[in-house]
């Protein structure tokens, strides 16, 4: 199929051939949920942590004797009914968030969300993308003569270029990214995607061709 193609300033400058096998795909729903779901499980980081009785420091000597004082049994200042004492079921960070789903249903997920970023005219493809230094102005420049209205949006690299993160990092509405690090949550964190000619041929070459050869190395091992 085939889809403008801008240059920095805005203008309309050709066309180019996507393939269909990344940009015409039905859209899931339950499959982007799942996902989704896991990739934020699997940032997640565990803050909340509490010690139990036997990480509390001290408590090593029993309060006082089992019998004759009049005052109930206790064995250590640390236990949790105590006031500093460990906590009893409490958070700790050995908790484990992390899901696991196939890399085929993560593939299938990335192409349902670029698919529907493109018939939702959200996709905007550029025959370049540089600029000459890494100034934030420059790059806040280009955003503007381009025909994008207000919300976020993910700037597609196909390699890693310096001069373009350091000039995106500092706005608020944009974020960078390399095609071949491409996922779901990312994709739908923001509106729009914006990504130069080259970019398109490295996620054909990361998601679908690899997958070829991975299915055709398989069939020869067999």
């Amino acid at each position: 199929m085939k889809f403008p193609v801008y240059n920095q300033e805005g203008k309309e400058v050709g066309h180019t051939l996507l393939p269909k096998e990344i940009f015409q795909v039905k859209f899931n729903p339950d499959l982007v949920h799942q996902v989704v779901l896991a990739q934020a499980a699997n940032r997640r980081k565990v803050i909340a942590h509490t010690k139990d009785r036997s990480q509390v420091r001290g408590g090593g000597k029993k309060p006082w004797r089992q019998k004759g004082t009049g005052r109930a049994r206790h064995g250590s200042i640390r236990s949790p009914i105590w006031r500093g004492g460990g906590v009893a079921f409490g958070p700790t960070k050995e908790r484990v968030f992390r899901k696991a789903v196939p890399r085929k249903m993560r593939k299938k997920a990335l192409f349902m969300v670029l698919s529907a970023k493109l018939k939702s005219n959200l996709l905007i493809l550029l025959d370049k993308l540089e600029v000459l230094e890494p100034k934030t102005k420059q790059m806040a420049q280009t955003l503007k003569k381009l025909p994008l209205k207000e919300g976020k949006v993910l700037i597609i690299l196909p390699s890693y270029d310096k001069n373009l993160i350091l000039a995106a990092r500092n706005l608020a509405m944009a974020k960078t990214i390399q095609a071949k690090d491409l996922n779901v949550l990312d994709l739908l964190s923001s509106k729009y995607l914006l990504a130069p000619k080259e970019a398109i041929k490295v996620i054909k070459e990361t998601f679908l061709e690899s997958a070829k050869l991975r299915k055709d190395n398989e069939n020869t091992k067999k």
